[in-house]
């Protein structure tokens, strides 16, 4: 398939013009024109730009790609190696942030859900295309019974704040770094909150506000969506598709 072609099917797919996002949606660096081999991951570090290129793919698609608003413009470091390994073997980067989020089927937060037994109700923010969603748990569970779920499914030991006794029917959850959510959580009732990170005044916010409360790790619980989005890719449209899993214990 041609790039421009590549590019306007993620772009039906994903729809990034409904998102307002932090960071540009689609190609961020040009490489070869046709796209045949395709290597997905969370992040463009340079662990998985260097895999691709010993795998000879000619595109990298993420998460978490380049050019975040606020950041430093210059070309420099880490910046010139990255993208410099790119040019110099001719690979194209596509990255999808929020848009990857928060697709209803093959994002994130779905996918998140899939894994954990959640139903998916509803936006967390009174917003089209809320970045947390809500719902409840397919099955009710104490506090301690979910976290070790979480660790069973994810491979990670999340950080938990439990204040609660009863089992939790209810809650809300962001992939990511969603912590600050956790307050519209509480204010809807809902019994827990679920995201990937935490900081320091979560934790007060969950026992304040008696939320049960867990961090699965950023990088553990946005793993999902860009793998759904390479075996779309490659069971519907015959791309030759490898995720490669980089370690982050964040």
């Amino acid at each position: 398939m041609q790039r421009r072609e590549f590019n306007q099917l993620l772009n039906a797919i994903l729809k990034p013009d409904s998102i307002k996002d932090f960071c540009p949606n689609g190609l961020q660096v040009e490489g070869r024109e046709r796209i045949q081999k395709i290597v997905t991951g969370v992040t463009a570090s340079q662990a998985l730009i260097d895999a691709a290129i010993a795998l000879c793919a000619d595109t990298i698609l993420v998460h978490h790609g380049y050019f975040w608003k606020g950041e430093a413009q210059p070309i420099t470091g880490i910046k010139k190696r990255r993208i410099g390994a790119l040019l110099n073997h001719d690979i194209n980067l596509f990255a999808y942030h929020l848009p990857l989020d928060v697709h209803p089927e093959i994002g994130n937060n779905a996918q998140l859900a899939k894994l954990l037994d959640l139903e998916m109700t509803d936006g967390l923010e009174p917003i089209a295309n809320s970045v947390a969603v809500k719902g409840r748990l397919k099955t009710p569970m104490t506090g301690e019974q979910f976290a070790q779920k979480i660790a069973e499914v994810l491979n990670r030991e999340p950080l938990v704040s439990l204040v609660r006794d009863e089992p939790i029917e209810t809650i809300g959850w962001c992939t990511g770094g969603g912590q600050g959510y956790i307050d519209l959580a509480a204010n809807q009732g809902l019994d827990a909150y679920l995201t990937g990170e935490a900081s320091e005044q979560t934790i007060h916010s969950s026992r304040e506000q008696n939320i049960d409360f867990f961090a699965a790790g950023h990088h553990a619980t946005e793993r999902y969506g860009i793998q759904a989005l390479g075996e779309l890719l490659a069971q519907q449209h015959g791309f030759d598709v490898t995720f490669i899993d980089i370690d982050n214990p964040v």
